[in-house]
């Protein structure tokens, strides 16, 4: 066989330079949009910060316009564009994304410009005492009050109206909450590596294996605040931000990363310490969808496995490399696998 040696023509030899000139073009373009992306967001989030006082709502500005299946998927994916017949067939245009514990509506910045290339609707919130929601956080007592703007927004949609709704992290707590209380509204829930917890369970359990069990951490441990005094028991918890980098952001860029330790704020204790109460015929009707991020250091893929074998969904989606945040670190993977679900029958 050998090396292989091709003649080309002065004509080929042009045609080849300008395809890769073309290529050059669209690759720097793709860069230029998504550093545009990163510099919006991170412009908004320091906006919001220093202008808070001006929001008196929970709801946050948008950022940008039986046997389960298994689906693995790694970054980098083409956002393929979807013709009129895609949307037709849709019976759930309208996400609803739910953040996880410390972080708030501004995570999702590259799911909603995504989601709305391909023609569908995203939404998000701050959750109480999240983003630039201006609640204490300290004052977060229960779940209901934690998940009261998905609950408020839930309550108010038509009848005839269903939603897909988009859980990650401990969001996941209060997604099983809303399929308990208006399963009937929601069409299908996405665990994205959540707290998808059982019957009876918290959502502290599920990173019980990271933390230790909820007494080891109540009594001892250095991440926990005493907003109410130190007498007091504990209203929340940080992470440090070296942590926080190691434990969510393994896999994620620098300017995620940045925008990520600029917004972080403290998770309330009480929602992720309360029991849940699932019941067979409302959240054990609901169509549930979990998907796993396989370089996770928050939620170890081994948690998760263990999560969708106790409790399990319909469909299992796997992210290879992605850490805790896929919204950041591979945000085409997780694109592509909500729309897939979306269109599942």
């Amino acid at each position: 066989m050998g090396n292989r040696f091709i003649c080309m023509s002065k004509k080929d030899t042009k045609e080849n330079g300008s395809r890769s000139k073309r290529m050059n073009r669209s690759q720097r373009k793709l860069v230029a949009e998504e550093d545009l992306l990163h510099r919006q967001a991170l412009s908004m989030v320091l906006q919001q910060q220093q202008s808070s006082q001006r929001f008196d709502g929970s709801m946050s500005r948008r950022i940008g316009g039986s046997t389960s299946s298994r689906r693995l998927a790694s970054d980098p994916l083409t956002n393929v564009k979807q013709g009129p017949e895609f949307l037709e067939k849709l019976t759930s245009k309208k996400f609803i994304l739910v953040h996880g514990g410390g972080f708030g509506a501004w995570c999702w910045y590259k799911t909603i410009a995504l989601l709305e290339e391909a023609g569908l609707l995203a939404i998000t919130f701050d959750l109480k005492g999240s983003g630039i929601d201006l609640t204490d956080t300290n004052s977060v007592a229960t779940l209901e009050e934690y998940s009261k703007p998905l609950i408020d927004y839930l309550q108010n949609l038509p009848e005839d109206e269903k939603v897909i709704l988009v859980g990650h992290s401990s969001g996941g707590a209060c997604v099983s909450y809303a399929l308990e209380h208006f399963s009937r509204k929601i069409s299908k829930a996405v665990f994205i590596c959540a707290t998808m917890v059982s019957d009876g369970q918290r959502p502290f359990d599920v990173f019980a294996e990271e933390l230790g069990s909820a007494e080891q951490f109540m009594q001892g441990s250095k991440l926990l605040i005493h907003g109410n005094g130190n007498e007091k028991p504990p209203t929340g918890f940080m992470f440090e931000k070296e942590q926080m980098k190691g434990l969510y952001f393994n896999q994620s860029n620098t300017k995620d990363v940045a925008l990520a330790m600029v917004s972080m704020r403290p998770i309330p204790l009480g929602p992720i310490m309360e029991k849940l109460s699932l019941t067979p015929e409302n959240y054990g009707t609901s169509r549930r969808f979990f998907i796993q991020t396989l370089d996770d250091r928050a939620l170890s893929p081994d948690v998760q496995e263990k999560l969708v074998r106790e409790n399990p969904p319909e469909g299992v989606y796997k992210i290879k490399g992605s850490d805790h945040c896929p919204f950041f670190s591979k945000p085409q993977s997780l694109h592509k696998m909500l729309v897939e679900i979306a269109q599942i029958p």
